[in-house]
């Protein structure tokens, strides 16, 4: 009987809803008041980013409540969130579950790519999302290789190209290698929207020359670069991408890089 006493006590003890005793006999609400105060979130005292605590919440409210207390915690700046690279033809700025945690579970991601005169994405995939690309600034030519079996007439493999103008759109399937450049002297933005918060990037010639140095891979074979150096990509993009970097770096005068 007496260790049943001590456990009941114990758990009065820590119980959330245990009031505190009323002062001088008084039964007034506000000695009830800290029932109303949230507790600390436990998520955050593991170390855990808040991500992983989103992922770890119990419903959607408690992930409001306690991880996303913040206002500015459902706000994401693609320019605030620009580094300024990693290449010289401008920067693709993604908004996924890592970088934006309120995006966690929703389903839905974005980027924003920022394309320098006669600046080029390099063909690359999305593993686990479908791209549908909307441009807002300029104009951005697209390349698209959807998968095996896409062949023209003739049996080789068919290319889909566009120019998308502005508020033009254009979709790439998850998992197609495409590309996108800017054919002018101005810069060029595109709006790109994901149906996954974790839809990843993976750049082709990247992966497929993984094995070799790292400084070269980087140096030829970055995720944005400049049309100057397209010569370093030959072999790695369509001749009809190929043909439109010089071109556009011919009216742009830019003298292309060896």
């Amino acid at each position: 009987m007496h260790s049943r006493s001590i456990i009941a006590a114990s758990l009065l003890a820590f119980s959330p809803f245990t009031a505190a005793a009323p002062v001088n006999g008084s039964t007034s609400s506000s000695a009830y008041t800290a029932q109303a105060t949230p507790t600390a979130n436990p998520l955050a005292a593991l170390g855990l980013s808040k991500t992983a605590q989103v992922f770890l919440s119990d419903s959607r409210a408690d992930a409001i409540n306690n991880v996303l207390t913040s206002n500015d915690d459902f706000k994401f700046s693609f320019v605030d969130k620009k580094k300024g690279g990693p290449g010289e033809g401008g920067e693709v700025v993604p908004a996924n579950r890592k970088t934006f945690p309120a995006l966690t579970n929703s389903g839905v991601g974005a980027a924003v790519a920022f394309l320098d005169a006669c600046g080029f994405n390099t063909p690359h995939v999305h593993p686990r999302a479908t791209e549908l690309a909307v441009v807002v600034q300029g104009s951005v030519v697209t390349s698209m290789f959807p998968e095996n079996g896409v062949n023209l007439t003739d049996g080789t493999r068919r290319e889909i190209m566009t120019t998308l103008n502005q508020f033009d759109a254009t979709v790439f399937y998850q998992g197609s290698v495409h590309s996108q450049f800017n054919p002018n002297c101005e810069p060029a933005v595109f709006v790109a929207a994901f149906n996954s918060e974790d839809f990843g990037t993976g750049q082709v010639a990247q992966e497929l020359f993984a094995g070799s140095d790292e400084e070269l891979t980087a140096a030829i074979f970055g995720n944005q670069i400049s049309g100057a150096d397209v010569d370093k990509l030959r072999g790695q993009i369509s001749e009809n991408v190929a043909r439109g970097v010089e071109e556009c770096l011919t009216k742009c005068n830019i003298t292309k890089r060896k």
